[in-house]
């Protein structure tokens, strides 16, 4: 999922108000603590930046969470979670232990106390070290591969190995399973041990290289995502990568990585990067190889820092990198996939809307549709300040769109929104201006309960027609107060999934700016400030933009989406503004195409066969038992090799219309005679559209395909 660029607001205020009264040097010392041998330390200015971070949040966050036993009991549990996910390190004996820690952290913070935080991390450390010394134990050897036993990779839900010797069962089972996959993948046996050895090998080095920093960073963040999963705290190193990738002036594949778990992990994809157009990667997936050129060698990355991994997959552009993948949602004894990426130079500015007339059947009837694909919200904020006349923007890209749609003759238009993680909040004011008279367009609250309206002033509608607005869950921030806007005036149909829920605004601070004294960098802080509303009053938070028109999905929004984070703020309505229905959209017409949609969805082939896939997709990401013995295990895998359908049924979906066709490809382009074929959204989307300009065809119900088994 693409995140929004923050909308930066003015900090000089904020600044004034914080600093005034406080004296920023005075840290009251931490009680005393003793550190073992090769145990990690805070530092002085780290526990500075603690209480610093601890008043910015506790003074101007949107979100006014007391500090009490219950929020100290939220950070303890992320922290742990952030630390051990799969719960394959801690022992039950340590939590025990540990828990001694989770009502202390909220007494702590305002102190620049980090005794619980490297206590807990320390604890950590030494039981990761005891299991690369078992690991390296069992790795003299390859395992039995014709005992029949089951290993279950996904451990979130269990509880805490009551012993060191259940603990090292699962490991034990994790290293097989491996060993297991590359001896029917025909890899030699003394091979596949040395390689593991190194992974293991390697993983400890990093142990080794982690310094308080890193460990900080992960705490405050535990810290900051318990109030909420949008605000951040950014170490130096991190807060150079996040300002780069704002930038978009690196050569890469335009792609923002994390590290979860073991995994580098794809978060989100820069429309019109190498990535997004490969159609091969998605948000979730987990790197598990970097290879350089085309005959590199993979260099396996599991358990690689994301720095360390970025700097395999960044470098000069035209070249060629080669990346392994384990789909998101996949089993982690899933086979893995390859894709080929040409490296590029990523610029914001590059990644603009594109126009596509598109022509459609229906009946004996044949209409003509403009297509705009919007990947986000861009504006030239530096042209826009000189008062450029042709500054680049997207509303004045559209714009020049919908001039030379008029001269062709289109009877509708389709902006599609999908993948659209945000972007300017004036864009999308300006982008909804084309086609309503005038009137609000969002609503902004900020902490103290202070309501302002974003509007569009000017009354010219440029264009008026019958339109529709393609989203889907990755559809966030200034994409939803669009599409939001249009559905309550009534000025189109919103077609899609329900959208990802983002109604908030955030803002950068950097911490430098208040620490004068410190010779170091102490980072960045991003912050919650605003929440956005509808101008009928309904927050985007949570719910996003339900459409009147919902495809099968393949998430919910549990799953991905901002109701799938713990910490996330809630949904609420403020007083709905003024503002002028258009006359549009006839209820009598909507009802009638609701009523022929309602019809295909039960008995259009493409439309059931994608429901299907999805069903069955989602059944497979919810398998948790592998097996290792290797005829019951090839048989698994041989399985999954027959089905792609699922999986790449979920990959076209979420591609889109966006995505251009793969570099290296041309001569496919060129054949395909239409390169929307598999783009199901699309084509619903332009059946809609045909039933609004012409008016629906009389309801044929075709009998249902037999699904795949």
């Amino acid at each position: 999922m693409k995140k929004i660029l923050p909308i930066l607001i003015p900090l000089s205020l904020l600044v004034v108000l914080f600093l005034h009264g406080k004296n920023q040097t005075s840290f009251p010392s931490t009680k005393s603590v003793v550190y073992q041998e090769g145990d990690l330390q805070p530092t002085e200015t780290q526990r500075k930046v603690e209480r610093l971070v601890f008043g910015i949040l506790s003074n101007y966050h949107y979100r006014k969470i007391p500090v009490n036993d219950s929020l100290s009991s939220k950070i303890y549990d992320a922290y742990l979670k952030e630390l051990d996910p799969n719960k394959v390190f801690f022992l039950a004996s340590d939590i025990d232990e540990l828990e001694k820690y989770r009502l202390t952290i909220d007494d702590q913070l305002n102190d620049g106390d980090l005794t619980s935080a490297f206590a807990i991390y320390n604890r950590y450390q030494q039981r990761m070290k005891e299991r690369y010394t078992y690991i390296d134990q069992i790795l003299q050897k390859i395992p039995d591969f014709t005992v029949d036993e089951t290993y279950q990779p996904g451990r979130e839900k269990v509880k805490y190995a009551a012993s060191k010797e259940e603990l090292n069962d699962f490991w034990r089972k994790d290293v097989k399973r491996q060993l297991l996959d590359w001896r029917i993948s025909g890899k030699a046996d003394t091979t596949a041990l040395r390689e593991l050895k190194e992974r293991y090998k390697r993983s400890e080095k990093y142990l080794a290289r982690t310094r308080s920093e890193d460990v900080f960073q992960v705490f405050m963040n535990a810290y900051t995502e318990s109030i909420d999963p949008h605000t951040s705290y950014m170490i130096p190193r991190t807060a150079q990568a996040f300002n780069t990738d704002m930038a978009q002036s690196f050569e890469g594949i335009g792609a923002t990585l994390r590290l979860e778990g073991d995994y580098v992990t794809i978060q989100d994809l820069i429309p019109g990067g190498p990535a997004f157009r490969s159609k091969q990667i998605n948000p979730k997936d987990r790197i598990i190889g970097v290879a350089q050129g085309d005959d590199g060698s993979y260099v396996d990355v599991i358990g690689w820092f994301t720095d360390d991994a970025v700097k395999l997959i960044r470098g000069p552009k035209n070249t060629v990198v080669r990346l392994k993948l384990l789909p998101a949602g996949a089993g982690t004894g899933s086979p893995g996939t390859e894709v080929r990426l040409v490296r590029e130079k990523i610029k914001l500015e590059e990644q603009t809307a594109k126009k596509e007339i598109l022509t459609y059947n229906q009946g004996d009837k044949k209409i003509k549709l403009g297509l705009i694909t919007i990947p986000m919200f861009y504006r030239d904020f530096e042209g826009a300040r000189k008062r450029e006349s042709d500054f680049k923007s997207t509303s004045a890209d559209v714009k020049k769109f919908l001039t030379e749609f008029k001269t062709e003759g289109v009877d509708g238009l389709i902006i599609d929104l999908r993948n659209n993680g945000g972007g300017s909040l004036i864009e999308a004011v300006d982008l909804t201006g084309l086609f309503i008279p005038k009137g609000p367009v969002v609503q902004r609250k900020q902490s103290d309960g202070k309501i302002t309206q974003e509007v569009d002033r000017d009354p010219e509608q440029f264009y008026d027609g019958p339109m529709a607005v393609l989203i889907n869950r990755f559809s966030a921030s200034a994409s939803e107060i669009f599409a939001a806007a249009i559905q309550d005036y009534k000025r189109g149909i919103i077609v899609g999934e329900q959208s990802y829920g983002k109604g908030t605004v955030q803002s950068v601070v950097d911490l430098d700016n208040y620490m004068n004294n410190e010779k170091e960098p102490v980072g960045q802080l991003k912050i919650t400030l605003e929440k956005f509303y509808r101008i009928n009053g309904s927050s985007t938070q949570h719910k996003g933009v339900s459409p009147d028109f919902a495809l099968p999905s393949a998430f919910s929004a549990e799953e991905f989406g901002e109701s799938s984070q713990p910490s996330a703020l809630p949904w609420d309505m403020i007083s709905p503004t003024n503002y002028q229905i258009t006359s549009n959209i006839n209820p009598g017409l909507i009802n009638k195409m609701q009523t022929s949609f309602q019809a295909r969805l039960k008995s259009k082939p493409d439309l059931i066969k994608l429901k299907d896939d999805f069903e069955r997709w989602k059944k497979i990401k919810e398998l948790n038992s592998i097996s290792l013995q290797i005829d019951k295990r090839k048989k698994e895998l041989d399985d999954q090799k027959k089905k792609p359908d699922e999986s790449q049924a979920v990959m076209d979906n979420i591609a889109g219309s966006a995505a251009d066709t793969p570099e290296g490809d041309k001569d496919k382009k060129a054949s395909t005679a239409d390169k929307h074929a598999k783009d199901v959204y699309l084509k619903e989307t332009q059946q809609l559209l045909a039933d609004w300009v012409l008016g629906p065809l009389p309801t044929k119900v075709a009998a249902k395909p037999s699904a795949k088994k």
